[in-house]
């Protein structure tokens, strides 16, 4: 059950209503309801503002299905993440209303009402191989709610590239910059604008990248104030942290 239509609940009732049926069931389920393999947080959104996601990896078609229907059920949004294709495919057959972004790794269920989009948060990559990290961060903002802006393959080896869209930069409410290697290009964007800077190592890079810690060092080590870090590859983890910035108080 969706914030709003609870608080529509909650008006019926202090203006002596009868409670609905649906609120009655829904007040069952609160604040969880385990469906054998998992306890799925229904009322996560009451809390956050934001539904839970569902992270695909290391779970099977059968208990990706019972989470998703059970999310669906509830209204609620469905999104899943690190979702192989081969999985994906065997998971359409049950929830064919779900679409998928191969370049992302993230299937999810189209919104009933076309949201709308708050702001701006611009995803930008070291590399043309950071495109998928940016992917899954671009189409998990706008799925949350977020407008969003790529811009690709800007890296410091050429850093002319990204002083050149610094119109873009200067717009963004907040900025996501993705990159592996030495990882140094979110110094530079940091010290361009005044807006959050969230950045995200990825694990593209040779032998003493060592998978993305080189680069998480880095961003870590920033010398630019006004950055924070997320985890190696982490690009739904950056796009969620972006959102919260950059959404309507």
């Amino acid at each position: 059950m969706d914030e709003r239509r609870l608080r529509g609940f909650i008006r019926a009732i202090r203006n002596g209503r009868q409670a609905p049926r649906s609120l009655v069931e829904a007040l069952r389920r609160l604040p969880f309801e385990d469906v054998g393999v998992a306890r799925v947080d229904t009322h996560r959104r009451l809390r956050r503002g934001l539904p839970e996601i569902i992270l695909g990896q290391g779970k099977t078609v059968p208990q990706l299905t019972r989470i998703a229907q059970r999310l669906r059920r509830s209204g609620e949004l469905v999104v899943i993440t690190r979702l192989d294709p081969d999985a994906f495919q065997r998971l359409h057959e049950t929830v064919p209303t779900l679409r998928y972004e191969p370049a992302a790794r993230l299937a999810y269920e189209p919104p009933r009402t076309r949201p709308r989009l708050h702001g701006l948060v611009l995803v930008v990559t070291g590399g043309t191989s950071d495109a998928p990290v940016a992917e899954e961060a671009a189409l998990t903002l706008r799925l949350l709610g977020s407008r969003a802006a790529t811009l690709y393959d800007v890296g410091v080896a050429g850093v002319h590239r990204v002083l050149s869209e610094w119109r873009l930069l200067r717009r963004s409410r907040v900025i996501i910059v993705i990159a592996g290697m030495d990882g140094a290009l979110a110094s530079v964007v940091a010290g361009l604008v005044a807006c959050p800077v969230i950045a995200v190592p990825t694990s593209v890079g040779y032998g003493a990248n060592f998978q993305g810690l080189a680069p998480l060092l880095t961003m870590l080590n920033s010398c630019a104030p006004g950055i924070g870090v997320v985890n190696i590859d982490n690009g739904f983890g950056a796009a969620y942290l972006a959102h919260l910035i950059n959404r309507p108080a």
